[in-house]
């Protein structure tokens, strides 16, 4: 008899060394039923039985078996994460599980550079391959998400916010355009908006200006200058005559060719500034925020006018014949000796 319990405790610390070593085997052997990349979609909610079934119908997971004794070896208590992952190549069910415990979902970076119109930015966007251009200017077209900031906004534009955007592949442009302008309200917060209030510029002639200072310098040392010479002109009722603002004219009658002549300074547009007076009606791009800043807090300077030095910084001057002798020498003489 006891040499029979002896061969049957044998035969039990057999079966389950074997058991061990083919769940050991199963749990750090790495597959993969296809070549290439697989994607899953893991609803939100989706149970763990019904997160075995998609990654075994992907071929990330070799049967529900090898799934179930993964999480319980694996997840150690932690929840699977919702979203969109990718696997590619052959990965071990511990690998596999690390992902989804950690959320490290699968996103696509998407950068929009200070500056940028809607319309510029929506063929960014088809460009990634996220949607079309038109299903982004058509989203960018409700103004709706910040009127609470701006009551007179009869768009978007000025209010997407540039910045890098983590995005799932599925997304819609009007889930991106409302992360954009939720983004701008991020960053133009309570603390911005009352030293923009105190300074009794709405919001839309805040961005307005910001607009301007983003499209004529990228120097960080000029913008509260170029801020400073465009809040000195609305004070006393001097026109902006902004070039960037006849550009964005004709860039809406889809008339821009890449040059400004004479002839346009006078092109019937509410946004020409060279023909009406006073700000844009709105923002004619998206500024960063040192430009906002730079158009709340400007240098305390009496510049009225500025040009080009053609190396990406300007000549500042407070009078009309101080800034005709900069124009002489950065654009006359300066293009003269190159000839």
């Amino acid at each position: 008899m006891k040499r029979f319990l002896l061969v049957v405790v044998l035969l039990v610390v057999v079966a389950a060394l074997g058991a061990g070593l083919w769940v050991r085997q199963r749990l750090t052997t790495p597959f993969a039923a296809a070549a290439g990349e697989q994607f899953v979609e893991i609803p939100q909610g989706e149970s763990t039985a019904g997160i075995g079934r998609r990654l075994v119908e992907a071929g990330v997971v070799r049967d529900p078996l090898t799934f179930r004794l993964a999480v319980r070896a694996f997840a150690r208590g932690r929840s699977l994460k919702a979203g969109e992952y990718r696997f590619e190549g052959r990965l071990t069910p511990a690998e596999v599980i690390e992902r989804l415990a950690r959320g490290d979902v699968y996103l696509i970076p998407l950068t929009f550079p200070e500056g940028l119109t809607a319309a510029e930015m929506a063929v960014l966007f088809a460009q990634s391959g996220l949607g079309s251009a038109d299903a982004f200017v058509e989203a960018a077209r409700d103004p709706s998400p910040i009127t609470h900031l701006d009551p007179k906004a009869d768009t978007l534009e000025g209010y997407l916010f540039p910045d890098t955007y983590s995005l799932p592949r599925t997304i819609a442009a009007k889930a991106l355009v409302a992360r954009m302008v939720k983004r701008f309200t991020t960053v133009f917060d309570e603390d911005l908006r009352r030293k923009a209030s105190a300074t009794g510029l709405t919001v839309r002639q805040v961005m307005a200006i910001a607009a301007l200072v983003e499209k004529e310098t990228a120097r960080a040392d000029e913008r509260p200058l170029v801020a400073a010479v465009y809040r000195n002109r609305l004070r006393i009722g001097m026109p902006m005559q902004a070039d960037p603002t006849v550009i964005y004219a004709l860039k809406r009658a889809g008339r821009w060719n890449g040059n400004i002549r004479k002839g346009d300074l006078m092109f019937d547009s509410p946004y020409n500034t060279y023909r009406y007076p006073g700000l844009p009606p709105g923002p004619i791009a998206s500024p960063g925020r040192a430009a906002i800043e730079a158009t709340i807090s400007p240098a305390k300077v009496d510049y009225l006018y500025f040009v080009s030095r053609n190396d990406g910084s300007h000549a500042f001057a407070s009078t009309l014949t101080e800034h005709n002798r900069n124009v002489q020498k950065w654009q006359v003489e300066y293009f003269r000796q190159r000839r």
